[in-house]
């Protein structure tokens, strides 16, 4: 029961470092679900400290009283420092999953979610959605309209032969030609945004799509701090 005991609580603290402040866990708002492992814990422990006192062990009572306040001032310092933990908590899955996009808040109604990226390699780098297919994009507030290279366009399901590319784009190599289009969602965690206006260029024009203007703009803010993106619809 000692070992049930620690199990819940070492599972519950990790839970709470890796959810956001306002996730949720097993349904339970997560300070909430704290406490509940934590009065479940100390429950299952002086159960578990009755049992061993009854059958005369006092020594291996003692001996994990001992572990149990050591256990508790780990578990206090966690907490102290659970803001600190929690970023670097992101970063660890920054760095294992570049482009991730964590939600902060999913908003209600399609409306006032929020989401945060992290600055990767020099550039912010989403893995966005784009008609639910996944596409790696960099926001880029220079450009007017969201780009999509050839390659992401056809996984978006746009059929790119049929496209009339005619409109003049700069890009790193130099001047290409894209065509107009209009995607029927665009989305980056919990964020989405419907019926945004978009480009497809022609193949080999360009290296990485990008995350324009047609996009940002109809964002009710987005905040660039330090090594942060921060969006909210």
């Amino acid at each position: 029961m000692f070992f049930l005991a620690i199990g819940l609580l070492v599972v519950s603290t990790v839970l709470y470092v890796l959810t956001g402040e306002s996730g949720m866990i097993a349904g339970l708002p997560r300070h909430d679900f704290m406490r509940l492992a934590a009065l479940l814990s100390i429950l299952i422990f002086l159960m578990s400290g009755a049992a061993r006192f009854a059958a005369g062990k006092t020594g291996q009572a003692l001996k994990a009283l001992g572990i149990w306040a050591a256990i508790g001032i780990v578990l206090v310092g966690v907490y102290a420092y659970r803001a600190e933990l929690g970023a670097v908590g992101d970063r660890v899955v920054e760095e294992l999953q570049p482009g991730s996009v964590q939600t902060v808040s999913p908003g209600a109604a399609g409306r006032g979610a929020i989401v945060k990226v992290r600055k990767t390699q020099g550039h912010f780098i989403v893995k966005a959605k784009v008609n639910s297919r996944s596409v790696h994009m960099i926001v880029d507030t220079g450009a007017s309209t969201v780009v999509l290279k050839s390659e992401d366009a056809r996984r978006a399901g746009i059929e790119i032969n049929t496209l009339n590319y005619t409109v003049p784009v700069e890009t790193a190599n130099g001047r290409a030609y894209a065509a107009r289009v209009r995607l029927d969602k665009v989305s980056l965690g919990e964020l989405t945004l419907e019926r945004v206006d978009a480009l497809v260029t022609r193949p080999g024009a360009l290296h990485q799509s990008l995350l324009g203007m047609s996009f940002l703009s109809r964002l009710h803010s987005y905040e660039f701090s330090g090594n942060q993106l921060v969006m909210r619809s």
